[in-house]
């Protein structure tokens, strides 16, 4: 398929090159009336709850920039403040008053005073924007995806299924995992029609979208201004069944317009970096920045590929402070593959290059690269881009009217997979921004041989989930007098089982031991199960524990060795073939004991008086004494009755009592 880019290239005429927007880095932040002790005062409850649970300090970084200074720089004459950036601890400035620009310089507390920005119609220098902007031409609903169709699914993806499915982003959708409690930002050049457009609907509606601002006209609206950003927004936050539906349809939304697609100067690197600070107060999780900078309108102030090592562009700082607050930005690679290296625009932009950023190249929705996805490595030899999503032919809605329409570029492609690690992330909520990175990186197609095209390939939300999964098991086992306890914390719910197969030494294979059905949702739960280890033959007894992931997959969490102590080993003889259930009046647990003296196969089923099953269990018994400890303490009071099989035939009915 071919490429479609189309380039905004904007110009503006005039007579002169006087500067009228500046950046004011100040030295310090000295009598500064906020406190790192109190940070309440500019951080949200939200942002401070993200902070505890990752373990993240408040530093000088996070306290806002001395409010003297920014009164005295505002005073110094004919000036209008435009945006403070406290990470960068600078503020932005439009003034074309020489003396009051004097005046700031002279300013102890000054560092420097940099122009960054010509005034409208004071230039006739062409500003090099490249926007990925979508074919406004309707996708021919006759025809098929490109990927397989799958059923049964919570939600119709219609034409998006593609770009969906490629990373089988329905899993987390199926299992409960579609963005809610999960707060999403977007940095971008505008939201046309949000406000309007049948494809936001739902969120809308559901009061979804929680923050707007615009940090180039300095006002709350962002609904009149580019498209760009709502067709970003469209590939996580459609909702229309059988059309369109995004990776993150679930999620809370922040919309900020950072970007002046008029221009392409160093403020809007600082708009940014005053986005992700505005993010960073809400409580924002992931941020979604289909931006990117390497060559600006004033060509002295153009980047250079030893530039984009990560840490030297303001951008890049920025990005990276957000990481470093407990956020994940996600980030477009940049549209340049086309070019001929060495030229800048092959590479990464910036800030692309950060290293704590999830930078995003494009391929379509059988996997192939796009031409256009920018290459890596950063200049200091970092993998870039980390992983790829679907960008060429991507779904996006239509300015016109919201329905769903193909386009191009890595833009469309970070939001894409921004979507999709939001409702990881749900999931997961435990584990850090890198933690979240670092699974998808493992999960992806490519891991064990990264390229510099799509890093280490295209991501598996299913298999980074069993990652994490993995991540957040434990497991221990205590034997005393010839009873192994085993306690397992497990994340599952109800629809996930486990299972625990057993071997002993004598024995060839594993066989199931004991199934736990998932109950509630997913959550850590401590699950824990006894094998009476008398008349076993052999000193080990080996577990592996599996998860049943209903209609998914099954995958062993892990497996243990028990050492059977020597006075266990055929201690007591003969065998004596009997049942107890124990006790018959409980408040918590029934135990279900089974003594064999050959292996056979056991069932026990559990029934209300109203004759429905309330607890089932099927396993292979080996030789020997088995415990089934069966957990009642959510059942209702009342009498149950317990049924035991061996070998498909009932040998004992035994009624309880719960309490």
């Amino acid at each position: 398929m071919k490429k479609t880019l189309l380039l905004l290239t904007i110009f503006a005429f005039g007579k002169t090159n006087a500067q009228s927007k500046y950046l004011v880095k100040f030295k310090d932040k000295a009598t500064n009336p906020f406190t790192i002790a109190n940070p309440s005062q500019y951080l949200s409850t939200r942002a401070l709850q993200r902070r505890a649970r990752y373990d993240i300090l408040i530093d000088s970084t996070d306290l806002p920039v001395t409010p003297r200074y920014v009164d005295s720089v505002r005073l110094a004459g004919v000036v209008t403040i435009l945006n403070t950036s406290k990470w960068l601890n600078e503020v932005a400035i439009q003034t074309t008053d020489a003396v009051a620009l004097a005046k700031i310089n002279s300013f102890p507390f000054v560092l420097s005073a940099t122009a960054v920005a010509r005034n409208i119609g004071e230039t006739n220098t062409p500003v090099n924007k490249i926007l990925d902007t979508p074919n406004d031409v309707p996708i021919d609903n006759n025809t098929t995806t490109t990927a397989r169709e799958t059923t049964n699914n919570i939600y119709n993806y219609g034409k998006s299924n593609g770009q969906v499915h490629i990373h089988q982003g329905e899993f987390l959708h199926n299992h409960g995992f579609r963005g809610e409690a999960m707060h999403l930002g977007i940095l971008d050049a505008g939201f046309f029609h949000y406000l309007s457009l049948p494809t936001f609907d739902s969120i809308r509606i559901n009061n979804q979208i929680l923050n707007t601002w615009d940090f180039v006209a300095n006002n709350a609206s962002v609904d009149e201004d580019n498209q760009h950003g709502m067709n970003c927004l469209s590939t996580m936050a459609a909702n229309l069944p059988g059309l369109f539906v995004g990776t993150a349809p679930k999620a809370t939304f922040c919309l900020y317009r950072t970007e002046d697609v008029a221009s392409e100067t160093k403020i809007e690197e600082h708009n940014l970096a005053a986005g992700f600070e505005r993010a960073d107060s809400i409580g924002v999780d992931v941020c979604s920045v289909s931006l990117g900078y390497n060559t600006f309108d004033n060509p002295a102030q153009n980047y250079t590929y030893a530039n984009l090592d990560g840490n030297t562009t303001l951008s890049a700082i920025a990005a990276d402070l957000a990481a470093k607050k407990g956020m994940l930005p996600v980030v477009a690679a940049g549209n340049g593959g086309n070019s001929a290296a060495p030229n800048i625009n092959h590479y990464i932009i910036t800030p692309g290059d950060a290293d704590s950023v999830l930078t995003v190249g494009a391929v379509d929705t059988l996997g192939a690269v796009a031409g256009f996805s920018s290459y890596g490595p950063t200049s200091n030899g970092h993998i870039k881009p980390n992983l790829a999503a679907v960008g060429w032919n991507a779904i996006v809605a239509s300015a016109s009217n919201g329905q769903p329409i193909y386009s191009n570029g890595t833009s469309f492609a970070t939001p894409n997979l921004a979507g999709l690690t939001t409702c990881l992330w749900q999931a997961f909520t435990e584990f850090n921004n890198m933690t979240i990175l670092d699974a998808m990186q493992k999960s992806a197609s490519i891991t064990a041989a990264p390229n510099d095209r799509i890093g280490y390939g295209i991501p598996d939300m299913k298999k980074a989930f069993t990652i994490l999964l993995k991540k957040s098991y434990t497991q221990s086992v205590n034997v005393n007098n010839c009873i192994a306890t085993i306690n397992l914390n497990v994340k599952h719910d109800n629809s996930m089982n486990i299972i625990i197969e057993r071997k002993l030494e004598n024995q060839a294979a594993y066989s199931t031991f004991k199934t736990i059905l998932g109950t509630d949702n997913f959550t850590n739960k401590n699950v824990s199960f006894t094998d009476t280890l008398k008349y076993v033959n052999g000193a080990l007894a080996k577990y592996r524990i599996k998860l049943d992931i209903v209609t998914d997959t099954t995958f062993y969490l892990d497996s243990m060795v028990v050492a059977v102590p020597n006075t266990c080993i055929n201690s007591l003889g003969a065998l004596i073939n009997e049942i107890k259930v124990k006790p018959t009046l409980i408040t918590n647990n029934v135990s279900v004991e089974i003594s064999r003296d050959v292996a056979v196969k056991v069932g026990i089923v559990i029934t209300n008086t109203a004759g429905q099953i309330v607890y089932r269990n099927n396993y292979d018994q080996p030789k020997g004494l088995q415990n089934n400890n069966i957990n009642m303490l959510n059942k209702s009071a009342g009498i149950y009755f317990v049924a035991v099989y061996i070998d498909g035939k009932k040998e004992l009915v035994q009624k309880i009592v719960k309490q």
